[in-house]
């Protein structure tokens, strides 16, 4: 008789451990794969976009609407950094905004930026931001962002290393758009939308 209760109770302590065994496996691979197609966490680092990202700040990146649709001037985006730059061996990613799309001719003159000959309303900036030229979008100089390209600038346009040094970078290098802010609580919310 004990035998028998001594079997029941080892019996079911071990399928207790395999159940917990699988219910851990199976929320690993849920995680796994809502990291790798749906949405990621990332950590702002640097001032490249102040004063609408600081750095230490935390966000969720999405990864769907950019599998279904195509990026559209105004996101925030997280993409790897191109291979001219110098911690792109080190697969580090970068927060910029969407300023050209594919086809758009950008040019920075005079500390402004035009798009397709319009001097760009940047309502999303402080007033006053001078946008400095660069190795790419040198002064003057207007540029036609290539097809599957897009030009992608910091906010902080003064402490920003961007695609006006490094030019456009191909769609394949966007990781996803940034949507949510969730740390430090002061900051948490949507991520809202500009358009222009």
């Amino acid at each position: 008789m004990m035998n028998e209760i001594y079997k029941k109770q080892g019996g079911s302590i071990g399928a207790f451990i395999l159940d917990f065994i699988q219910s851990i496996v199976l929320a690993l691979a849920v995680f796994v794969l809502l990291y790798l197609f749906v949405a990621q966490p990332n950590e702002v680092k640097g001032s490249s976009m102040v004063p609408n990202f600081v750095d230490k700040e935390f966000l969720l990146t999405e990864k769907l609407s950019y599998q279904f649709g195509t990026p559209k001037r105004g996101d925030v985006v997280i993409f790897k950094a191109p291979a001219s730059e110098p911690c792109a061996a080190e697969e580090c990613e970068y927060i910029k905004r969407i300023i050209g799309l594919p086809g758009d001719k950008v040019m920075v003159k005079g500390g402004q930026v035009y798009l397709n000959g319009q001097l760009l309303n940047q309502t999303f900036l402080p007033q006053g931001v001078i946008s400095d030229p660069g190795q790419y979008a040198q002064e003057g100089l207007e540029q036609t962002v290539p097809e599957g390209q897009y030009l992608c600038f910091g906010d902080n346009r003064q402490h920003s290393r961007d695609g006006r040094e490094f030019g456009p970078i191909k769609k394949d290098l966007i990781v996803g758009k940034a949507f949510f802010k969730y740390w430090p609580l002061t900051s948490i919310g949507l991520v809202p939308t500009v358009r222009f």
